[in-house]
This record gives C-alpha cells, sequence and structure tokens, in this order.
C-alpha cells in the first residue's frame, strides 16, 4: 500500500531528511575544480532520498493516467527547480533553510488536499494546478540551493558542478518516478485503489503537515 510507504518513509526522517553523510560533506567542502561524475552521483542521491520531493510527485501524479499529463506536469517541476537550483547558488540567494523546508511540507499538504477536492469543496474555487506545481517546482529548488549553501562550494568548477547535480538530480526523479508509476499503476487495476484513494491523499495532508511543523519547529528553536 502506498500510505504504509508514506508512514515508512517518514518513520525514517532522521536517516532520509536530504542525509548528507559524512564523505559526501567532506567532498563537497574540500573539492576544488570541475568534478562532473561526482556531483552527478551526489545529485541523483539527494533526490532519491529525498522523502519531501518524492511524495510531492507522488500526489502530482496520484490521479494522472494519461502520459502527457505526467509528462507536462514533471516538466513544469523540473523547470521550476532546476531554475532556483542554479540561480540560488550562483546568484547567491540566501534563504533560511527551515522556512524553505517548511514551504516544501506545504507543496504535500497542497496536493493531497487538491487530489481530495479540498478546494472545490471548501472555496468553491480550483487553483491551476500546472501553475501551482511551477511555483513548488521553484520552492523545491530552493530547498536543493540551500543545501549546497550551506557546504559553501568552491568557485572553481562551480558551474560544471552546479549542472551536473542538477542532471543527477533529474536522474533520481526519474529513476524514483518510474517506480512510483510502476506501483502506481498496478494498483490502479485493484479495487483498492478507489477504497484507499481517500485515505491515502488523507495520510499525505499528514505528512506533509509533519514535515512542516518539523521544520517550523527548527526554525523558532535555531
Amino acid at each position: 500500500m502506498l500510505f504504509i510507504s508514506i508512514a515508512a518513509t517518514l518513520w525514517c526522517t532522521d536517516v532520509l531528511a536530504h542525509g548528507v553523510d559524512n564523505n559526501t560533506r567532506a567532498f563537497l567542502q574540500q573539492n576544488e575544480g570541475i568534478q562532473f561524475i561526482p556531483f552527478l552521483y551526489i545529485g541523483a542521491k539527494h533526490m532519491v532520498t529525498g522523502y519531501d520531493h518524492l511524495l510531492f510527485l507522488l500526489g502530482v501524479i496520484f490521479f494522472l493516467y494519461r502520459s502527457k499529463e505526467i509528462l507536462l506536469f514533471v516538466t513544469l517541476f523540473t523547470i521550476g527547480h532546476s531554475t532556483t537550483l542554479l540561480l540560488g547558488v550562483l546568484m547567491h540567494i540566501q534563504v533560511n533553510a527551515y522556512l524553505i523546508d517548511a514551504i516544501i511540507g506545504l507543496s504535500v499538504v497542497y496536493k493531497g488536499f487538491d487530489n481530495l477536492g479540498g478546494f472545490k469543496r471548501c472555496f468553491n474555487w480550483q487553483p491551476d494546478a500546472r501553475v501551482a506545481v511551477f511555483i513548488f517546482g521553484l520552492c523545491h529548488g530552493f530547498g536543493l540551493a540551500t543545501k549546497l549553501q550551506e557546504f559553501e562550494l568552491s568557485d572553481n568548477g562551480l558551474f560544471a558542478n552546479l549542472v551536473a547535480f542538477n542532471l543527477g538530480v533529474e536522474v533520481g526523479q526519474f529513476s524514483a518516478l518510474a517506480v512510483i508509476l510502476i506501483l502506481i499503476t498496478a494498483w490502479r487495476k485493484l479495487p483498492s485503489f478507489q477504497r484507499f484513494a481517500t485515505t491515502t491523499n488523507t495520510l499525505l495532508m499528514s505528512a506533509g503537515l509533519m514535515l512542516m511543523g518539523y521544520q517550523l519547529t527548527g526554525y523558532f528553536l535555531s
């Protein structure tokens, strides 16, 4: 069940929360010059273990059945986070890490709420999902940029390394998305999909709220 996977993911928060192991941390802090393959690998690893990004993508594609629609929304998300990832680091745009991660948690809440038809029921209004995914993509990119800025990367080879990291993020995103699509496509063929779709998206919202609370607690205690 997808909602069990969500719960398991949150249970491992301390392990997977944008985890940067000691070897990766040391490499990023000491690196000089272009290191394309290592940054490609780090980017892919970061996305695959980035539970907040993956939960948002799960919400985005949950009720998308056509390949064209999936491609459109994933492309909008990709353009958004790629733009702010590159600009954030290259232009030294500083964003509070706790607050941007809280907004990323909000994006998960939004998508679960949207999937439940909450905007129509509560506000008799439906936001443009394409615009929302793009805007939240920008926020997710700032989250990635903020994480990289913590390591004060060397300017020597910075642009090439950022491109490599971003490509790695896309590789990780594509790989994770492929697995999610395979699982959710198989689940849609079972009667339990319709029975538990509401429960799953409610838990998706709950996961987003937990992420928001976790990050806001860190912000107010820092």
